[in-house]
Order: C-alpha cells, then sequence, then structure tokens
C-alpha cells in the first residue's frame, strides 16, 4: 500500500489514545466517527490555542479513511494551523495508527477543519494572523 513507507510527522501529536471495544461498530472495527470526533478535538485544541478562546467547528474537508484502526490500537493525531483569515481557521489533520506491540505506523486519515472564533456572546471574533515561519509553532 502507498502509505506503509511514511512516517508520522516530526512534532508531537496533539492527541494521543487507544482504540478500545467501546469504539467499535457490530463488526469490531472501529467507528469512523470515533476517530473523527478525535481529530476534532486535536484540530479544536489547535484553534483554541491559537484564537486565545472558544472556537467552533464550521466543515471537514477531504477525508477519506485509508486502513483499519482496531481495538488495541494507539492513535496519534497531528494538527497544524494551515491559514486563518479574520475570523477563521483552517487545521490540516492526519491520524496515524500504530499496534499496541509494533514499532511501525501507518496514516489511517486525514482532512482539513476548518473553526471559526467565537466570543461570549456565541459571535465571530477576529483571530490573530498566521503566525511566521520562525514563529510558528509546532
Amino acid at each position: 500500500m502507498a502509505y506503509v513507507d511514511e512516517t508520522p510527522p516530526d512534532f508531537s501529536p496533539a492527541v494521543r489514545v487507544i482504540a478500545m471495544p467501546t469504539d467499535t461498530n457490530p463488526y469490531g472495527d472501529i467507528f469512523g466517527g470515533w476517530l473523527m470526533s478525535v481529530m476534532d478535538s486535536a484540530a479544536g485544541s489547535v484553534a483554541a490555542r491559537h484564537s486565545h478562546g472558544r472556537a467552533v467547528t464550521i466543515a471537514v474537508e477531504g477525508m477519506t479513511f485509508l486502513r483499519p484502526v482496531v481495538v488495541g490500537d494507539e492513535v496519534s493525531v497531528f494538527a497544524t494551523l494551515k491559514s486563518v483569515g479574520r475570523t477563521s481557521m483552517k487545521i490540516y489533520v492526519e491520524a496515524w495508527r500504530r499496534a499496541r506491540h509494533d514499532d511501525r505506523s501507518y496514516r489511517v486519515t486525514h482532512a482539513t477543519f476548518s473553526f471559526v472564533a467565537i466570543g461570549e456572546d456565541r459571535q465571530p471574533r477576529s483571530v490573530p494572523p498566521m503566525p511566521t515561519e520562525t514563529g510558528a509553532a509546532k
């Protein structure tokens, strides 16, 4: 498969979890919705940190499941701020799986999550500009 020789990003994951039996469908496979929620949490963490407050998901673009995740797999989710608008942010997210007793990791899926920063009144609010390359946090 095309993703076997890839390696995960070289920065710390935003979220790392173990897939558990309660996260499966009746066939024993991990729910895609569970994985999507973990990815949304990772992206939300990046959005909240960048916007210095509350941010809400408004869209998810291009999610394709490349490999299954099974019970016991360690799932690492990497999230990177890709662009910033006046009130919005696009965050690229990748999910990787590693069997519990293996050193090899495999990319499971990836997508771009869009967030809008909101204030206490739940209305959109401005966000800081995109960090420069030298100031970008990984």
